[in-house]
């Protein structure tokens, strides 16, 4: 009967949490059903051939964009596993883990200084196709960009499959002589099909909800996606029963890939560290070397080329003078703002569910977990089927019979930015809050310490490191998001992807260039201290 005081209060912290979240996807539903309500046939006349094209579009680039990520990745996973170790391997592996950090409008036009009408390497592609070059926008636009941020992704997670592999699987294949072609049949192979399902679904539901690199880089209504149209049809054709449409399509979408992925074992967060490669000896042909080497340098090239345009770019900017205006400055601050107050709010949300789990593990004892439980362990996962835009598309559609839309942008981008970034925030914190648990939870019941006493002297010590690593990673995803502030955004709020957006959009390339570059090292920096911190040794 002691137990229970102190479980109640966790559990009970866990249930606020649960409803924090369920409010805000289930206030975007309900936006959707009053729209629905007082649309009444006028949203069944937006089932349409429009729709029906976008549809099929958003599931063909994304089907391309995986075949064109996935295939490339499995040659180059392999070949950094067979040259284990060389010099600048390390580099290479993490050079890889920056497009994860990127935002992707900075990305997108990093792929624009080197592949636009007037990129580094337009000259040459003008002469190659004997005429002059338009600019990469279109399908091939959208897929390179998907390309560049998700080659590097299954490339680690298939490294991280081939790793897995037992040291003594290595010993013994070369220890039989085999080549590149049965280490591959028997070995390579076995480990990276396994994980090509998952890997290949992550990708694809990355894909199906993309909307910077379509907004961005699509070049007109023939290269356009369902969230890219819901952002249309709210802010430009103000049409609430398209946007209606498009978002229940969206969502069905969505939660069909995500049911799929399920099935396949797929994880949606997609962990993609590394472990220490192995000690092993791989045999090598002087011909496999070159090949591999090829292999390396080009997904190398690939990588960084995008990296270093943007690098380019924006040191060709004034940034003197950037740094200076009172625009960038406003809109650094707010976006500062908005990025603190939203890795806090995750911080506390995943905090909460992560205790109330532990608590009910252990009120629950040897029998199974409960619905509760169960909800608490990965419910915040479940946001990830619904992209911010979405829900960001139901809330505005809820709030313009409210007031003033666009007074709501700082709750709604904190907020949604907060929910999306608590699956990953709950990874980094979770191992850490049970194993402290495992250690003092007899104690702290002993000796009565609960509620914030326990937390700062018992739980703190342990939780700190992981939960800065939290708080780094959920701030560097709210300063690069453009999916909700692009539809709350105005002149009085901005933040710097949305000004972003606002100088691409009035072909100030140069002010673009300059702030991307600006963007981008604040996010970088972000996820830096967030990998350092995760490192560290509690």
């Amino acid at each position: 009967m002691e137990r229970r005081p102190l479980m109640d209060r966790r559990v009970a912290a866990g249930r606020l949490a649960l409803a924090a979240v369920g409010l805000l996807i289930g206030g975007a539903f309900a936006g959707l059903a009053v729209e629905a309500l007082q649309q009444g046939t006028g949203a069944f006349a937006a089932f349409d051939a429009y729709l029906l094209r976008i549809a099929r579009f958003t599931l063909w680039q994304a089907l391309l964009s995986t075949l064109l990520s996935v295939v490339p990745a499995i040659l180059l996973a392999r070949a950094l596993a067979r040259h284990p170790a060389f010099m600048g391997r390390a580099f290479i592996l993490r050079l890889f883990a920056v497009p994860l950090a990127l935002p992707a409008i900075v990305a997108a036009l990093g792929i624009l200084a080197l592949l636009g009408r007037a990129g580094i390497f337009a000259p040459f592609l003008s002469v190659l196709f004997n005429e002059h070059w338009p600019g990469i926008y279109g399908l091939s636009g959208i897929l390179v960009a998907h390309v560049f941020f998700n080659l590097p992704l299954a490339t680690r997670l298939f490294l991280n499959a081939l790793e897995s592999v037992p040291a003594d699987q290595w010993r013994l294949a070369a220890q039989l002589g085999m080549g590149a072609r049965a280490s591959f049949r028997f070995l390579e192979w076995p480990a990276m099909r396994a994980a090509l399902p998952g890997i290949a679904g992550l990708v694809f539901m990355l894909c199906v909800t993309s909307f910077t690199i379509v907004l961005l880089l699509g070049g007109g209504p023939r290269a356009t996606t369902l969230e890219v149209a819901i952002y249309q049809a709210l802010r430009f054709d103000f049409d609430p029963a398209r946007a209606l449409v498009l978002t229940l399509v969206q969502l069905a979408l969505a939660g069909g890939v995500v049911l799929a992925l399920s099935r396949l074992g797929a994880s949606l967060s997609g962990d993609a560290n590394l472990p220490v490669a192995p000690r092993r000896i791989v045999w090598h042909t002087p011909l496999e070397t070159v090949l591999n080497t090829v292999i390396i340098v080009a997904g190398l090239l690939f990588v960084a080329g995008p990296m270093a345009a943007t690098v380019i770019a924006g040191l060709k900017a004034d940034l003197a003078r950037l740094a200076t205006e009172s625009a960038v400055l406003s809109a650094t601050t707010t976006s500062l703002l908005f990025a603190s107050l939203s890795a806090l709010l995750c911080l506390v949300l995943s905090l909460a569910l992560v205790a109330a789990r532990r608590a009910l593990e252990m009120k629950r004892g040897a029998l199974p977990a409960g619905l509760l439980e169960r909800a608490t362990d990965s419910g915040a996962a479940m946001v990830l089927i619904i992209p911010p835009l979405v829900i960001g598309a139901g809330w505005f559609i809820l709030l313009r019979h409210v007031g003033d839309v666009f007074a709501f942008a700082p709750a709604m981008v904190v907020t949604v930015n907060a929910v999306m970034a608590m699956p990953f925030a709950i990874r980094a914190i979770r191992p850490a809050y049970d194993a402290a648990s495992a250690r003092h939870e007899r104690l702290c019941l002993s000796l009565g310490i609960t509620g914030w006493t326990r937390l700062r002297l018992v739980d703190w010590p342990a939780l700190r490191r992981p939960a800065a690593t939290a708080l780094a990673f959920a701030a560097a995803l709210s300063l690069g998001d453009l999916g909700v502030i692009a539809l709350f955004g105005s002149d009085q709020v901005q933040t710097l992807p949305y000004l972003l957006l606002q100088r691409m959009g009035s072909y100030r390339t140069a002010d673009a260039a300059g702030i991307a570059l600006f963007l981008g090292l604040l996010c970088l920096a972000l996820m830096f201290v967030a990998d350092r911190l995760g490192k560290e040794k509690t």
